[in-house]
């Protein structure tokens, strides 16, 4: 007989599933996360999964997680968790630093074995020795119950104890007043061929949520507020897919046919397997041998009349760095989504960084100036793949997109726009018979040359790798001709810095201190600078997007500060650009290279620290 509950509202709550890299908790944190935003909740999540593909069972370094921050508004996935969902002891023991003092922690006691304790490195059973007393721990035998259950609906003894995290959900579900019918609609979508391994799992998962609704140790239960959003579509998206979607919309703007040449890589892979999907909307995907051939069949494609991009990370950006220069010298548009990673070499493949950011601007040989852009989000990571492609056409120019896993991968709550509603893109097509094209004939504002696709009626022409006269496109060693060529592929790029959006400041416009941030940080920079702003300290913030060219008014926002903190994920590649770029201004710097993103905490306590 279940007793009434008390209700604890709550504005936002962070909840973490971590167990074995086979324990589902991937699957889990997505239906969470689902079921959350059709619930009326604000997301954001974060897979977070081990760079071993077979880490030895119950060890730490085969711990694989997935957070969800749900609420009323999550820009960002929180510091700490209330609720930690750790399935053996080496994920508690990864985890446990991430619980906030009182938190709940809802862990299998039938994982707390002698052997499974000594691989996780504990000495006495955490469970039993005390060190858990500043948490609210539930431990029941959730393998026992959840194979009991399966293996009476016909599953064998090794599937049923797989359905353990299905139990655990349904508690969760029934901790945060959540329905059963949306899982259960997300699992039949799931196992559509499968139908009664959806039903095994439904079932399991309901006995979790009866467990926990007769269980007297819960005494409460969570209500969290649901955010009231615009009429419109949403979707819980992943920063890749919003890429792949991002491209998709460009191609429909611009009327060209979009083209990916890629070859697959951590943590990237998923924009390559999200648009092929999309033949029906003249996507050509084509799957590389390896990442030279990926660029290299994207500048074939463009040269042909595509919009052609191609994704990577760091190792692969690397790969690409030559057939970079031969588009920039040939001034074909391409499209280069860069999904960071940790690094050097093949350095944290799982784990994210701003890492790749010296390489963007200046990785190439030659004077090779790309365009570089930096989605801030997942749902960012649409618009600024969108705004990449239409900036690489429109200007005749490489541009180089930087994500990263943490936003590639994590997830937000979407409203999808109507394409019709976006910018238009105005590629610079050359028309049939143009008595007057030249292959280097340019804008003499934006310095653009013309696009003339093959096939195009007297617009024969040739370009190349080596360098070319101005104007007729002749293979040229003339020493000043190599000068003016040089200048107007850098002046363009610089043109930009006009028509990009200008740079905007969060808080007041001049002032004490001033905190700088780009790419994939936004959220808790901006959280950090606001929580601080509530407590009355005069602090403002500044997010880049537009990286090469910066803004046009970057310096005057700049230099009305007294004191500027740049904040980012590597040793400081962005502020020793700062630094290069307006070598008359201060900067200080505050860097974290773990392959985890900031928490709020720290950066506040950075900028309190600021000298």
């Amino acid at each position: 007989m279940s007793t009434k509950k008390q209700i604890i509202e709550r504005e936002s709550v962070v909840v973490k599933f971590v167990g074995d890299s086979g324990d589902g908790m991937q699957l889990s944190g997505t239906l969470f996360s689902d079921t959350a935003a059709l619930a009326g909740n604000d997301i954001a999540t974060f897979p977070d999964y081990p760079a071993e593909i077979r880490a030895p069972h119950n060890t730490v370094a085969g711990v694989s997680g997935y957070q969800v921050h749900i609420g009323k508004e999550t820009r960002i996935i929180g510091d700490k968790c209330d609720v930690l969902v750790a399935m053996n002891p080496a994920s508690l023991k990864a985890n446990l630093k991430w619980v906030k003092m009182g938190g709940t922690i809802l862990t299998d006691v039938d994982a707390y074995d002698a052997t499974a304790l000594e691989k996780a490195g504990y000495t006495t059973n955490p469970l039993e020795d005390g060190s858990l007393s500043s948490y609210f721990v539930v431990s029941p035998n959730i393998t026992t119950m959840a194979k009991e259950t399966a293996m009476q609906l016909g599953m064998d003894m090794k599937d049923a104890a797989r359905t353990k995290n299905m139990f655990c959900l349904g508690m969760i579900y029934y901790i945060f007043s959540f329905d059963l019918g949306t899982p259960f609609k997300l699992l039949d979508k799931r196992f559509k061929t499968k139908k009664e391994v959806a039903d095994i799992n439904k079932k399991v998962m309901e006995k979790g949520f009866n467990f926990a609704e007769t269980l007297e140790v819960f005494e409460s239960i969570y209500h969290v507020t649901t955010v009231e959003l615009p009429k419109g579509r949403y979707r819980n998206i992943t920063g890749n897919i919003a890429t792949a979607w991002g491209l998709l919309a460009a191609s429909e703007r611009s009327g060209r046919k979009l083209f990916l040449g890629s070859y697959p890589i951590t943590p990237a892979t998923d924009i390559l397997i999200e648009l092929a999907k999309y033949k029906s909307l003249g996507a050509k995907v084509f799957q590389a041998e390896d990442e030279i051939a990926g660029i290299c069949s994207t500048i074939g494609a463009s040269f042909a009349g595509a919009l052609a991009c191609t994704s990577t990370s760091g190792p692969g950006l690397s790969l690409k760095t030559e057939a970079l220069g031969l588009a920039v010298i040939t001034e074909l548009p391409i499209v280069v989504v860069d999904v960071q990673r940790g690094g050097p070499s093949t350095g944290l493949p799982t784990k994210s960084e701003q890492s790749d950011l010296n390489m963007a601007l200046f990785g190439r040989n030659g004077e090779a100036p790309c365009i570089v852009v930096a989605a801030s989000s997942p749902s960012d990571c649409f618009y600024q793949a969108f705004n990449a492609a239409k900036l690489a056409m429109e200007t005749m120019t490489p541009c180089i997109l930087l994500t990263d896993g943490y936003i590639g991968q994590g997830s937000e709550l979407f409203r999808i726009p109507k394409v019709a509603d976006l910018p238009e893109i105005h590629p610079p097509l050359a028309k049939p018979n143009d008595p007057d094209y030249k292959p280097y004939r340019r804008n003499p504002e934006t310095l653009v040359r013309q696009w003339a696709i093959p096939g195009t009626e007297g617009l024969r022409h040739r370009i190349g790798g080596l360098e070319k006269s101005d104007l007729d496109g002749s293979v040229s060693t003339d020493p000043l001709n190599h000068a003016k060529m040089v200048n107007n592929r850098r002046d363009k790029v610089q043109r930009l810095a006009t028509r990009v959006p200008q740079q905007e400041v969060f808080g007041e416009e001049s002032g004490e201190i001033l905190v700088v941030s780009w790419g994939g940080t936004k959220g808790q920079v901006q959280t950090a600078v606001k929580e601080m702003r509530e407590k009355g300290q005069k602090i403002s913030h500044t997010h880049f997007t537009n990286i090469m060219p910066m803004p046009s008014n970057t310096e005057e926002v700049l230099k009305k500060f007294k004191k500027i903190l740049v904040c980012e994920l590597n040793t400081g590649q962005f502020v020793n650009y700062l630094r290069m770029t307006y070598p008359h201004l201060q900067f200080q710097q505050y860097n974290k290279v773990q392959g985890l993103p900031f928490t709020v905490e720290e950066l506040k306590q950075a900028i309190h620290n600021i000298q």
